[in-house]
């Protein structure tokens, strides 16, 4: 029989429970999560440097053969961040392009982190940061926050001219096709938001069909 020690029997154990945790949670686990559990986060360090498990970010770790999910990833590093805008938009499945460098994402205006720097971020009130919060799973299957689809189309109004009138334009005539939208929530969060006057006439422009001719002329004269 094999004798070992109780420092590796306890080591064994740590490290199984540490696998049987990162498989419940989908192949992720996360250093804060070992110290909620009492069970130190050296463990981690010891998986990783035999090549059980790889880190990906600040205290994250993942499965060795499990490809990582660049948005789960930041979701579990940043808690404050909610996917928004365009890259909202994407997983609702109404702005067809991956997000390529940046995510757009939206933090209470009094929130900071060095690596914000890294994404295009928008930041609003602490009073409207939760209006139309909801989940939603990033392509590779994992539930993050963003906001559901009416409150990204406030958003997108209100930062059309950041993002660009054209994608906005196109992004609402999607929205306007769509037969489960509900402008009924669209104009009760732009009132909420302050921005309804804004809301109702991109709305207008959009719905109309000289979309071209009335987009320069409103927004010169806006």
């Amino acid at each position: 029989m094999e004798i070992i020690t109780a420092n590796e029997f306890e080591e064994k154990n740590n490290i199984e429970t540490v696998e049987k945790l990162m498989k419940m949670e989908g192949g992720y686990i996360t250093s804060k999560q070992l110290t909620e559990l009492g069970i130190h986060r050296m463990y981690l360090k010891i998986m990783n440097k035999r090549g059980y498990i790889k880190k990906v970010g600040n205290g994250i770790y993942i499965e060795k053969n499990k490809t990582p999910d660049p948005y789960y990833i930041l979701s579990l590093e940043l808690p404050n961040v909610v996917f928004s805008h365009m890259t909202a938009l994407y997983f609702h499945n109404l702005y067809p392009h991956k997000p390529k460098e940046k995510f757009d994402i939206t933090v209470p205006n009094n929130y900071f982190n060095y690596k914000l720097k890294n994404y295009n971020v928008f930041y609003d009130g602490r009073d409207v940061h939760e209006i139309g919060l909801t989940n939603v799973e990033t392509p590779m299957g994992n539930l993050v926050k963003t906001y559901d689809i009416e409150r990204c189309i406030c958003d997108i109004i209100k930062s059309r001219k950041r993002l660009g009138i054209e994608k906005v334009i196109n992004c609402l005539h999607e929205y306007l096709n769509m037969r489960n939208k509900n402008l009924v929530k669209v104009y009760k969060y732009a009132e909420l938001l302050n921005i309804k006057k804004d809301v109702i006439q991109m709305i207008d422009i959009a719905s109309s069909e000289d979309n071209n001719e009335n987009i320069k002329f409103r927004e010169k004269n806006h």
